[in-house]
């Protein structure tokens, strides 16, 4: 059963959010709300959290998780990003953005897209999120929380405490966006949007 964390919008709650993260280093799998809609997130380094992500949305080898970051330092680890690329990231970061770039060997191997050796990174514009990475102190592995057959993420903690209460461990309440994020592919010369979400497209176009 998951357990149902009710973390202030504004000013998180230091000692709910260390009890988030003695779970997740516990290959713990948690619901969190985010800028854009409700997310997956596991640890890093957790394959059983991996795993229960890709039978949660029945996912192939050839999706791409995101590394949700706390900031650009953090993101620099985990993925090589070129003067231009950093550009066109940082105008619109934090934000509603999911770029697809090359990964950096800190990067498991089962994150990556088995044929590019790409990932998904982003910075979130959400002040919970924020403050969960930064308790965390390294990047949550995540994925939209759109099940199979459905068109829409979810949105609402309670729906999905409801719905998926044996499959988590932990779901974090809070307000988030209403659509994913918009995906951009970064990892070649030029941008390709995969996805057309919350964050406006028109800049990589």
């Amino acid at each position: 059963m998951a357990r149902y964390f009710d973390v202030h919008p504004d000013n998180p709650q230091s000692r709910l959010l260390n009890q988030i993260v003695t779970l997740l280093r516990d290959d713990g799998l948690i619901a969190y709300p985010t800028d854009s809609c409700y997310a997956l997130g596991c640890q890093l380094g957790s394959r059983p959290g991996l795993e229960r992500i890709r039978d949660i949305r029945k996912l192939d080898d050839r999706h791409h998780f995101t590394l949700m970051c706390r900031d650009f330092a953090q993101l620099g680890q985990f993925v090589q990003i070129s003067n231009s690329v950093f550009r066109l990231v940082k105008a619109v970061t934090p934000g509603s953005y999911t770029f697809i770039l090359p990964a950096s060997p800190e990067v498991p191997r089962r994150l990556l897209h088995p044929k590019k050796r790409t990932v998904g990174a982003r910075i979130p514009q959400h002040t919970v999120t924020q403050a969960l990475l930064a308790e965390l102190g390294e990047p949550l592995v995540s994925s939209t929380l759109l099940l199979p057959g459905h068109d829409d993420p979810m949105t609402q903690g309670w729906e999905i405490k409801e719905l998926l209460d044996h499959q988590l461990d932990a779901v974090i309440d809070g307000e988030c966006g209403t659509e994913p994020t918009t995906v951009v592919d970064l990892s070649t010369d030029e941008p390709e949007i995969l996805r057309v979400g919350a964050g406006d497209p028109s800049r990589f176009e």
